[in-house]
């Protein structure tokens, strides 16, 4: 991955329907996916990963109206995923992460998985507390940093991702069948590689760092 590149390049809105990503390159992106760090390792997400035409379709039918224009971006990507996010936290999934750290292993000593336990679940009454009880607040901010680094990891591998918070949470969450369940879209997320003809040749437009860093 080329830091240089990365500083100068602008997202890409364009991409070329042509290009598809390696099956084995998308596989390894969805096993850093699926590993990515949460806050207390919480876990938040469920993802609808599209590959097929019928199912990125799906998803550009959803985008309508004011939002038409990333149905472009779905249709000719090749790879879409819609990030979807827990509404809240109950105790049964606290306790299926918890099971899930005991058979992986990942506290050797059980006294300390047992104070690991305690913590975790007395960090999520404090975020409660600390967003007025919505917790899909904080739940959402842990989507935005698996979506930034899984952003990072596509781009380690070649592959251009963009999000797109361009859409209708309501029509998304019906178009999926997720309007009663426990889960709502947060975000989105097209993958592939840009169209070279519509590729931005404008500089990027940032703050400078005078602006923005404070050293101490």
């Amino acid at each position: 991955m080329n830091l240089e590149n990365l500083i100068t390049k602008h997202l890409t809105r364009y991409f070329d329907p042509n290009k598809k990503i390696p099956e084995k390159t998308f596989q390894l992106l969805l096993r850093y996916l699926r590993s990515s760090p949460t806050t207390i390792n919480i876990q938040p997400n469920h993802f609808h990963v599209l590959e097929s035409q019928a199912g990125k379709d799906k998803l550009a039918d959803a985008l309508v109206g004011r939002f038409e224009d990333n149905a472009e971006k779905v249709r000719n990507a090749s790879h879409a995923i819609v990030f979807t996010t827990r509404k809240a936290i109950p105790d049964e999934h606290l306790q299926e992460i918890f099971a899930k750290e005991r058979a992986d292993g990942r506290f050797a000593d059980p006294e300390i998985q047992k104070g690991w336990e305690a913590g975790a679940s007395g960090f999520v009454e404090i975020q409660s507390e600390n967003y007025g009880g919505d917790v899909l607040h904080w739940l959402e901010k842990n989507t935005y940093l698996v979506v930034g680094a899984t952003m990072m990891a596509a781009a380690s591998l070649g592959v251009d991702a963009t999000p797109l918070e361009g859409f209708d949470r309501a029509t998304i969450d019906e178009a999926f069948d997720l309007t009663d369940t426990d889960f709502t879209t947060t975000l989105l997320v097209v993958l592939g590689y840009p169209d070279e003809t519509r590729v931005s040749r404008q500089p990027v437009s940032r703050f400078d760092a005078e602006k923005i860093f404070t050293h101490m």
